[in-house]
């Protein structure tokens, strides 16, 4: 007798489509990217046997990463082509100490900045070891290396990825950052100057949609004039809210009702060292309508 196809459970997926959106995210930097990503894995977890899958989370977790995989590939040639700067997709949320302390850092725009330099193979290995803990047989599985290959790869991504770690007070470095907007809503450059650190670095995203700077600011003085200067664009549209940008504080800029921008800010002993501002609206549709990932 021929047994049917198995029954798709699709309970099993939905409860594991936030951590794989996570997973797709962090890989690609963008909610677009990584839905297409899941989407996949979706449609090969209806055509697979599922009497073959013991667990279905590291079943799902080998695929995603692969699909994801090829997706980086053809990505970074679609990146050198990429007017600017290119940044990862700001996630959003309402501004808050509690909040923030609670976000992984891995979701943060500097982290997943700083996984850019590393190669797609790196990228997954050190996400699934580091961040998402999948044993070293499973990644070697996933990536076709071998076990030994994947921990040497993974030690290699720690020492390029990983910096010491700071305590930091969200709290107060929220008070930072609501002191330079204020500075910056005055065009007081000494001010602003005040809550810049002297190497500071603003980089900004439009993509071929909208203008921003082509290379990165650097040097507190330009980083001062380029911000007082955006903001004297639009003197009396613009609306100003204050959010978490996943583990960093951040703003939202609104001009006559649009969200323009946003901006996250990374703060080290009392000033602003990096400012990342997105303006490419193809980043922006999620702003408002967050996607659930973990």
């Amino acid at each position: 007798m021929t047994l049917g196809p198995s029954p798709v459970p699709a309970d099993a997926f939905e409860r594991e489509r936030p951590r794989l959106i996570g997973i797709a995210y962090r890989m690609l930097g963008t909610i677009a990217d990584a839905e297409d990503v899941v989407q996949d894995a979706w449609i090969r977890w209806q055509h697979c046997d599922h009497r073959e899958i013991d667990r279905p989370e590291p079943w799902l977790t080998t695929v995603t990463t692969r699909i994801a995989l090829d997706h980086l590939r053809t990505a970074s040639r679609r990146r050198e082509e990429y007017v600017g700067p290119w940044l990862p997709e700001p996630l959003v949320t309402e501004a808050g100490p509690a909040e923030s302390a609670e976000l992984a850092d891995s979701l943060r725009l500097g982290f997943l900045t700083v996984l850019d330099q590393l190669k797609p193979v790196e990228r997954a290995v050190f996400l699934m070891a580091d961040v998402f803990g999948v044993p070293f047989a499973e990644i070697a599985d996933t990536v076709g290396r071998s076990e030994p290959a994947c921990r040497q790869i993974a030690s290699r991504a720690r020492q390029r990825v990983r910096r010491p770690a700071e305590l930091r007070d969200v709290g107060s470095d929220r008070l930072v950052v609501d002191a330079l907007m204020l500075a910056i809503a005055a065009g007081d450059m000494d001010r602003v100057l005040a809550h810049l650190t002297p190497d500071a670095v603003c980089i900004s995203d439009g993509g071929a949609a909208k203008r921003a700077a082509r290379r990165p600011v650097v040097g507190a003085p330009r980083v001062a004039r380029f911000l007082v200067n955006l903001a004297n664009r639009f003197p009396d549209q613009l609306a100003v809210r204050p959010v978490t940008v996943k583990g960093d504080n951040g703003v939202i800029v609104s001009v006559e009702g649009e969200v323009d921008l946003v901006a996250a800010f990374e703060v080290h002993g009392g000033q602003v060292t990096t400012v990342r501002m997105m303006r490419n609206p193809e980043k922006l549709a999620h702003v408002d309508h967050p996607v659930a990932m973990r």
